[in-house]
């Protein structure tokens, strides 16, 4: 695991200082060891290519690992960030043809795999991964996101330069990217709390899309998929695997156990010790059931507070007993994890309402000693774990009961629910749900709005439509290859490639590698997904089990109290915090916008009303904390 960070500069020259500093803004990232390299090229054009490399060592320890690596044979050079867990798989594959190896680390077969293969390589890899290749012989770049896109990967193109990194923010840093808020990233952020990709905060400022890849040549990028959750035939509404027989589903459901077990002991792959972080929900437990078969002796990791009424802590011990792990409890007070908020701020990549959790939880693990940890991420988007996999599809069919109605009965209906609104952000959204008159994309990003559109417009002081189209087009996208999908399905497919994306796995890459901690997710091996997603949705909700297909998939190994728990994630009091110890900071920010970047882009009366709504108990803490969130990113990085 690592931080990458490229230049290229055509015409002149890469600034050996510059591509320094850039790869030192990444040493959180890579603690072990650094790298730069800076190629000339002459054959096309006066060229050259800095690469930089911040390494967690995690495969092959040894200097044969170190980065930038260059392939002596094609004289290609990589920077790689990431693991393939299948690499000795591909490594017997090479060998078998007769290539060898320096080392053993699997960046070199990745390397000469992408010499073997070309792009086709990404065909064959399971992990979780960005890179970047120069490639000789065609004198471009190539850069590539795994399937799911559990690592980030940025880029900024003009006229004369190239760059690309592990976070935005090194990209800011090269002093070669114009510091200027993107308009479409606020609508993003405003709508949802974090951005969503390719979309950043940034103007200019992209990102490479999972399962994309991406090749810049003579200053000209070219971006196509290579994967996706659903393949191009179902995207386009043609009847695929999906269509199975009773008898078919069966066998695809048997089939999935292996399956399951094999992107879970997959992940096992390392030269330093693994970890699972064990909350005692079923996604963890799930994952913990199923490596104690192995015959090792698990390390498990809980994070809870020592104050009675947050700790879980019975339910990791429940499991680390039944499947005898070597379990450790890492308690913190409120007060430490009060402590780390400002910590954690200074953490984000891009702002978010969420994360400060995450951060917590990695400091203390990594400071228990570990330094790869598994996580259960994904196991709600899945396997159809959260409340919208019930509830968006009936906000569908409500919505388009709506959409049936005359406009008069619209607008009646409408305004009584927007007579309530003021009552609660329930009320608002069922408002907004009614009210949109066909305008509302889908109920499903009505389901992860923050700011309905209508507090959404009072607080952007202007928004033209293009830009508001701009913001959309991922959101069009993403829905419209789950258009063929049923409901539970599409759901589940709009959770993967929107919330979990743009805020779940951004802000576990970028809260656990400002310490130095790999986080790998089993649940998000893309194979098992896809296999998952094929299944009928009614498989996988219903009844009174909650992610029926991952409990029978398990077995009978989980505990009836594990099973049947009430869901219950790491949560802080930021709704107390807000209104006692973290209010001078709070209400110091806000009035603080007006003053900086957001100025001029966010209406200061709707910020003081979002503010008092909260104080009056109208509106949820999460809106005040995103709009401080904000100011604050802003503060940091502009």
């Amino acid at each position: 695991m690592c931080g990458i960070v490229g230049i290229a500069a055509r015409g002149s020259s890469v600034s050996a200082e510059m591509l320094e500093r850039a790869t030192a803004s990444l040493a959180h990232r890579g603690p072990d060891d650094s790298g730069t390299t800076i190629i000339c090229e002459t054959v096309l054009e006066a060229l050259e290519v800095g690469l930089g490399n911040r390494r967690l060592a995690i495969q092959d320890l040894s200097p044969l690992g170190h980065q930038p690596m260059r392939d002596a044979t094609t004289g290609n050079w990589i920077v790689f960030n990431g693991e393939i867990y299948n690499f000795r798989e591909i490594r017997a594959r090479l060998e078998k043809e007769g290539i060898t190896f320096a080392g053993n680390s699997d960046t070199e077969v990745l390397l000469k795999a992408y010499a073997r293969w070309g792009k086709e390589c990404l065909q064959l890899l399971r992990g979780i991964f960005a890179f970047a290749i120069w490639d000789a012989s065609e004198h471009a770049l190539f850069l590539a996101r795994d399937p799911m896109g559990v690592k980030p990967l940025y880029y900024f193109a003009s006229e004369k330069h190239f760059l690309f990194a592990s976070e935005l923010r090194t990209l800011l840093q090269t002093g070669l990217v114009p510091r200027h808020l993107d308009q479409a990233g606020m609508w993003n952020y405003l709508t949802f709390g974090s951005v969503y990709d390719p979309t950043t905060l940034i103007q200019n400022v992209c990102a490479v899309r999972p399962g994309h890849y991406l090749s810049w040549k003579q200053g000209e990028l070219r971006e196509e998929r290579y994967w996706d959750l659903v393949d191009d035939d179902r995207a386009a509404g043609v009847e695929g695997s999906a269509s199975l027989s009773p008898h078919e589903q069966n066998r695809a459901e048997e089939s999935l156990r292996e399956e399951l077990r094999e992107a879970v002991r997959l992940q096992l792959v390392s030269d330093v010790p693994v970890g699972l972080f064990l909350s005692g929900g079923i996604d963890s437990s799930s994952l913990a059931a199923i490596l104690s078969g192995d015959g090792r002796k698990l390390k498990t990791f809980s994070v809870g507070f020592g104050e009675a009424e947050f700790n879980e802590a019975e339910y990791s011990r429940t499991i680390a007993k039944e499947f005898v792990t070597d379990h450790h409890e890492i308690l913190i007070s409120q007060q430490d994890a009060l402590d780390a908020v400002p910590s954690a701020l200074r953490a984000m990549d891009q702002p978010s309402i969420d994360g400060v959790n995450t951060f917590l939880i990695s400091r203390q693990t990594r400071a228990a000693g570990l330094k790869v940890a598994l996580s259960g991420l994904g196991g709600d988007e899945v396997f159809g774990g959260y409340s919208s996999f019930r509830t968006v599809p009936r906000m569908e069919r409500i919505y388009g009961a709506c959409n049936r109605m005359p406009r008069s009965a619209q607008r009646s209906l409408g305004d009584l629910f927007a007579l309530l609104a003021p009552s609660s952000d329930q009320n608002r959204k069922l408002a907004a749900l009614v009210s949109e008159n066909g305008n509302l994309l889908h109920p499903y990003f009505l389901s992860r709005m923050l700011f309905t559109p209508r507090l959404r417009s009072e607080l952007l002081a202007r928004l033209d439509n293009v830009t508001k189209g701009r913001a959309g087009t991922c959101l069009r996208d993403a829905l419209g290859r789950s258009a063929s999908l049923d409901p539970v399905n599409r759901v589940s497919y709009l959770e993967s490639r929107c919330y979990l994306l743009n805020t779940l796995l951004r802000d576990t890459d970028s809260m656990s590698m400002a310490h130095g901690l790999e986080v790998r997710v089993p649940f998000l091996d893309h194979r098992l997904a896809r296999k998952v997603l094929a299944l009928p949705g009614s498989r996988k909700v219903g009844g009174r089990i909650p992610k029926p297909l991952l409990v029978r998939a398990v077995g009978d190994a989980l505990p009836d109290k594990i099973v049947r728990r009430r869901k219950r994630g790491f949560t802080l009091p930021f709704e107390h915090w807000m209104r006692d110890e973290l209010r001078p900071m709070m209400e110091n920010g806000l009035r603080n916008i007006p003053d900086g970047p957001l100025g001029t882009l966010l209406n200061t009366a709707a910020i003081r009303n979002v503010w008092n709504d909260f104080l009056s108990g109208r509106t949820s803490w999460s809106r005040p904390w995103s709009l401080f969130i904000l100011q604050r990113w802003c503060e940091l990085n502009l």
